[in-house]
């Protein structure tokens, strides 16, 4: 227990709005412990204040000492280990011992250099790299609750979790009609064992208000999948995925379906636009609009050349069949002639 008025302000100076990982791991009697012999070398009297304000200048502001205790979850027991590995040797050597503080400042800020580098080597979450939290869904548009990739905070002295805001923004999905239409609800990061599914659809529109959508299945499925696209399945799609309790991401769709008539005029149009110019190109006319056609002498040359042929082989066709009566009527002739 505290017994003085100095024991106090030093308390109160570790247990201040300023937190490290020092202050998350190490108690405050061995901090005192540590610092009762700092010795300002300038008036050879001990300062225990000064000791104090030494070890929130190498460790609790100490960017890079709260760098590297952003570890995985689960490892934060490391960073206490390797921690106490530093500072409590010196505490058991500096106890009830008079040291200058040249020699405080040498032996801290090695303690301080020997934790940044064997805490930097701990996992950082499942993929090993800690990343910001606006990172931590798509480098585009960050969402979802991801506690797997929660992080160790040594100003707060616990995990802060992905938690990012739920909806991700709404992407085109186009359709035939009559063809089949799928959306699949995947995200890019970890999802738990545990999760369930559910899709929602809002008729007609594009949208992200939750009221407006009406739930249609529920259960494990990431996929949602229409047989037979029509113009009743126009509108947005909300898929949900939830853990328990908690929500963890909303994904929309946009299903746009292009009836099957249209199609088929456009698809006719182009064959006919083809068809016609050659190369299949627009030859804009001098004086013409930009689209206008410009007929080619080989093309009329050919047309004409057709229409001639038809005309000779209607000829001969209609002489063929005229032929046959003129020759039986003369065969009548002769027969009569004879008798």
């Amino acid at each position: 227990m505290c017994k003085s008025a100095l024991c106090l302000v030093c308390v109160s100076l570790l247990l201040g709005p300023s937190l490290s990982c020092y202050q998350c791991f190490v108690e405050v009697q061995d901090s005192l412990r540590l610092c009762w012999g700092h010795i300002l070398t300038e008036h050879n009297v001990r300062n225990v204040d000064s000791c104090f304000r030494k070890l929130d200048r190498i460790f609790n502001n100490h960017e890079r000492v709260i760098e590297a205790g952003r570890v995985g979850k689960g490892y934060d027991k490391q960073l206490k280990e390797l921690l106490d590995g530093e500072i409590l040797p010196m505490v058991e050597e500096f106890d009830k011992k008079r040291n200058n503080d040249t020699v405080y400042e040498e032996r801290l800020q090695t303690a301080a250099d020997n934790f940044i580098a064997a805490a930097s080597k701990l996992p950082r979450g499942e993929t090993g790299l800690w990343m910001p939290p606006s990172m931590c869904c798509t480098f585009m548009h960050p969402s979802g609750f991801q506690s797997a990739g929660a992080v160790y905070n040594c100003i707060t002295c616990q995990y802060d979790s992905c938690e990012l805001p739920l909806d991700c923004p709404v992407k085109e999905v186009t359709a035939m009609e009559n063809s089949r239409s799928q959306m699949w609800c995947e995200v890019p990061f970890h999802l738990p064992g545990n999760i369930e599914v559910i899709w929602r659809f809002a008729e007609e529109v594009k949208t992200q208000q939750v009221d407006q959508f009406k739930e249609v299945t529920a259960g494990l499925d990431t996929l949602y999948s229409i047989p037979s696209s029509s113009l009743q399945h126009v509108g947005t799609y909300q898929c949900e995925i939830y853990s328990g309790q908690r929500s963890i991401v909303r994904l929309y769709f946009y299903l746009t379906v292009t009836p099957q008539v249209v199609a088929g005029h456009t698809e006719l149009q182009e064959i006919f636009d083809l068809s016609l110019l050659p190369g299949g190109r627009f030859l804009p006319a001098p004086a013409g609009p930009p689209h206008s056609l410009t007929t080619s002498p080989l093309l009329l040359t050919a047309c004409l050349t057709a229409l001639l042929l038809l005309l000779f082989l209607s000829m001969g066709a209609l002489y063929w069949s005229v032929l046959p009566d003129q020759t039986s009527h003369a065969e009548q002739e002769e027969e009569y002639l004879g008798l």
